[in-house]
């Protein structure tokens, strides 16, 4: 597989990026739109950045994260779970993961794997975070087994259909 992961002008290519998503996370028209602005919104923050993982000039697999600020809308709602486990002080100093998404062709090639790892190994932050709905998932293996731990878990976000769980990690992240 000629896969190529590397810095991804999201922006320029969040339509690619999204349509990744909405296969691997079984989105709809409305839910991709809505969450368009939501990504064009986060990439302008500081210190926002993404990684793609292309095959064949394809984009086959995306991440993007950001510096955590509590005044986000993420850090809001998932505050008052992560200060009844005694774990809120995660939200500063951390570099949040806000979306990992690989193409169901190209899941269970280490994509997710290396697409994570090279994104926070160049963070400034001593920490990450990150949520993933909260079932027994590949998703989860995979943040487990990079040393990702429960901080919350039956987080509840408005409009999700499902719990999350956050999870965190000391950098760097764990190797196999």
């Amino acid at each position: 597989m000629d896969l190529v992961i590397g810095p991804l002008d999201l922006p320029a290519h969040v339509d690619e990026a999204l349509a990744v998503q909405a296969v691997a996370f079984g989105l709809g028209a409305d839910e991709v739109a809505v969450r368009r602005q939501i990504v064009l919104r986060h990439m302008t923050y500081p210190g926002a950045r993404a990684l793609g993982a292309t095959s064949g000039g394809r984009l086959v697999g995306f991440v993007y994260g950001m510096p955590n600020d509590r005044t986000h809308w993420w850090s809001t709602v998932v505050e008052p779970y992560l200060r009844a486990q005694g774990h809120d002080a995660w939200l500063d100093d951390s570099f949040v993961i806000t979306e990992l998404h690989v193409h169901p062709r190209y899941q269970n090639r280490g994509i997710g794997r290396s697409l994570i790892t090279t994104i926070t190994d160049t963070a400034a932050e001593p920490r990450s975070i990150l949520s993933a709905i909260d079932t027994d998932s590949p998703a989860r293996g995979l943040y487990h087994s990079l040393g990702y731990e429960d901080l919350a878990r039956r987080v509840l976000f408005p409009s999700a259909p499902k719990p999350y769980a956050v999870m965190g990690a000391t950098l760097p992240l764990r190797r196999r």
